[in-house]
């Protein structure tokens, strides 16, 4: 269903071949849990994963950990 980028995590549809957030080409599908940034800028979750871009993430990506 979803492959995450491997430079900031975020899950995009099989198809893609660029991250629409970072402009990454390298995916994964070895990832962990979900989380969704509505409001980067009042969010504390955003701000402790270091998330800018409203976007839904993976928690865990290959061997990294946001």
């Amino acid at each position: 269903m979803f492959k995450a980028c491997r430079t900031c995590g975020a899950l995009v549809k099989r198809d893609a071949e660029v991250c629409p957030v970072c402009g990454g080409t390298s995916f994964s599908d070895d990832w962990d849990g979900i989380v969704i940034i509505l409001d980067p800028k009042e969010s504390y979750v955003a701000r402790i994963l270091g998330r800018e871009k409203a976007y839904i993430y993976a928690i865990r990506v290959g061997g990294y950990t946001a």
